[in-house]
């Protein structure tokens, strides 16, 4: 059986994989960390719902990190719901680094993330050119996994242009969706699931994995 906690568990990708994740029986125990319900107020026999108003200080959810299998990082944002570009780097950047800590001490041995393809770390980059500060903040992101040496597995998901799957697409999403280079967050979030179940089966073999791309996260969804 595994055990599973998420942060991001209401975005796009984050709650298709809370919702698949309770569906298999494989999983008895989903924990999810909010700023509001992942469930809508609802109650789930395997789920706890944790609502934590300040998430860049999660010390008061400490004994939730526990015992968990795999840490999932699906949180996310955009600048223009984050406000600033500073409050768009403290989403990304600084609550994945808080949650990491946490997952770190807890000794969780399986960290999942989603970045982003093509991002870099180190490139040059200013707060007014957006896709450049994006690429630069995400691969900070990657940072506060790929810097702790206490995980015994780390996925890094990197896709491309994802479809959301809401009633009303941008028209780029209808285009990368019609010309089938976008990546559903549902079949995204399906290949986080397996690629945990077969870490864990696997008995965690240290590894670092980084699924880099639309095509790649497909193939592999495929082969897996």
């Amino acid at each position: 059986m595994f055990k599973a906690i998420i942060i991001g568990g209401t975005g796009a990708t984050g709650s298709q994989l809370l919702e698949k994740l309770l569906e298999k029986n494989e999983w008895d125990q989903i924990t999810t960390i909010g700023r509001k319900s992942s469930f809508n107020n609802q109650e789930h026999s395997k789920l706890r719902d944790i609502i934590a108003p300040d998430l860049t200080n999660l010390s008061s959810t400490k004994e939730f990190w526990l015992g968990n299998d795999v840490f999932f990082n699906c949180i996310g944002t955009t600048r223009k719901i984050a406000g600033s570009a500073k409050e768009f780097f403290n989403v990304e950047v600084g609550i994945s680094s808080e949650a990491s800590k946490m997952a770190s001490a807890a000794k969780i041995p399986h960290v999942s993330l989603i970045s982003a393809a093509g991002v870099d770390e180190n490139i040059w980059a200013k707060e007014w050119i957006h896709p450049l500060f994006y690429m630069k903040t995400m691969g900070k992101k990657e940072q506060t996994v790929l810097s702790d040496d206490t995980f015994q597995n780390i996925s890094i998901f990197k896709p491309g242009m994802l479809l959301r799957l809401q009633k009303k697409q941008t028209w780029i999403e209808n285009l990368f969706e019609f010309t089938g280079s976008g990546l559903r967050v549902d079949f995204l979030a399906e290949a986080m699931i397996k690629n945990a179940e077969k870490i864990k089966i696997d008995s965690y073999q240290k590894s670092v994995n980084f699924f880099e791309g639309n095509k790649v996260i497909k193939q592999y969804l495929d082969n897996v």
